[in-house]
């Protein structure tokens, strides 16, 4: 069976465990000499030591072979790709001849459905291991991305792209597949914000972020006469000062009309008898959520909530305005990208899209993963639903 090295976390086979199912040469060196990482955030290869190698056709938990795509039954599962929950999504498959791996869903629970397409990953097992090894330092910011550590803004957002692309890029032959374009523009754009804690919050984000992304006069920033008297969390009036929040960023309109209100007074100006938290007024509301629900500040500890008035219910939804923010501004500028490029875009392209997004917003705020939906952020709830029907 396949071994695992707790020193350094990789996993090997013997030659004896890849014949005659290996023949590629550089597939065999890798699968016994470096070996594949055991952990790692964007691939796991931990079902090789509980399973070993198995075909397509018998990992499907009972879905009959005949099927299954031809093409498909012989080649050998090799790992899963992973999730914004760390949990695995697709199956990694390798074709025993050329080497190439590929991406399918296997319904192991649902053997009543079909399977997707399988879809290009890499050409080779090398240069997934690559992949993966280039996207978990980027986001450590460690290894070859180290230089990073102390940098956050669009200029650095654009050289990490730069760089990731060009270890995607290697042996491609200069076209990495759809999945690798799309991670060097996605990953690197969780560089926008720094992680320094200079402002108080979860997030650093540059001043003129919001002025250049929905464009000079949409972004409103506010003086302290306009806060009410219980938003006492200096860091997040200091935000709303200085950096400020866009006025329609699609899933969320700010409320201009008026200066932030706390919960109980917008409700009391409403004459409604909408029964409301206790501590309502402590709670500003910045403006409307998608689905007719408010987004809401907690004025002590700055954290960002959504209260649903037709289920008079609080839930976090982000850590603070910083990640809030950084949130919109992430979800926006994909939008935005989508637009011009939606002749590119395929529904497969938009599954891998949205779920690169969610692993991006997982990381900078794992407040917004929802633990009751695995695979799902609040936040980025609206975008899903654009992506393909996902939501």
């Amino acid at each position: 069976m396949s071994t695992t090295d707790a020193a350094a976390a990789v996993i090997t086979l013997s030659g004896a465990e890849l014949d005659p199912w290996v023949t590629h040469a550089s597939t065999r060196h890798w699968l016994t000499v470096p070996g594949l990482p055991s952990d790692n955030g964007v691939v796991t290869f931990t079902e090789l030591c509980r399973e070993g190698l198995r075909r397509a056709a018998d990992a499907t938990g009972g879905l009959s072979a005949d099927r299954l795509a031809a093409e498909l039954r012989e080649q050998r599962v090799t790992g899963g790709l992973l999730g914004a929950d760390g949990l695995e999504e697709e199956s990694v498959q390798r074709h025993g001849a050329t080497g190439e791996m590929s991406t399918t869903y296997l319904p192991h629970d649902r053997p009543d459905l079909g399977l997707m397409d399988h879809r290009p990953l890499a050409p080779a097992l090398r240069t997934l291991a690559r992949f993966a090894e280039a996207t978990d330092e980027l986001a450590g910011l460690r290894g070859q991305f180290a230089r990073y550590a102390d940098r956050y803004g669009l200029q650095a957002v654009e050289e990490a792209s730069r760089h990731l692309l060009s270890v995607f890029r290697d042996g491609t032959d200069g076209e990495p597949a759809p999945s690798g374009k799309m991670a060097a523009l996605i990953r690197p754009l969780s560089l926008a914000a720094g992680r320094g804690g200079v402002s108080g919050l979860a997030l650093d984000l540059p001043r003129r972020l919001l002025d250049q992304e929905f464009g000079r006069g949409k972004v409103a920033r506010f003086e302290d006469v306009d806060f009410p008297t219980t938003l006492s969390h200096e860091p997040t009036r200091r935000f709303l000062r200085e950096v400020g929040l866009p006025e329609d960023a699609h899933v969320f309109s700010l409320d201009t009309d008026a200066p932030p209100a706390t919960l109980a007074e917008y409700y009391e100006e409403a004459d409604d008898s909408t029964r409301l938290p206790a501590h309502a007024t402590h709670l500003i509301r910045l403006g409307c959520l998608a689905g007719d629900n408010s987004l809401v500040v907690d004025g002590d500890t700055g954290a960002v909530l959504n209260w649903s008035e037709r289920d008079a219910t609080l839930h976090p939804l982000s850590t603070d305005v910083s990640t809030l923010t950084f949130t919109l501004w992430l979800l926006h500028r994909e939008r935005a990208r989508d637009a011009r490029s939606s002749h590119e875009l395929t529904t497969d392209t938009y599954d891998r899209l949205a779920m690169t997004m969610l692993q991006v917003l997982s990381a900078v705020d794992p407040t917004g993963v929802s633990a009751n939906s695995p695979g799902r952020h609040d936040g980025a709830d609206a975008f899903r639903g654009e992506a393909g029907g996902m939501a």
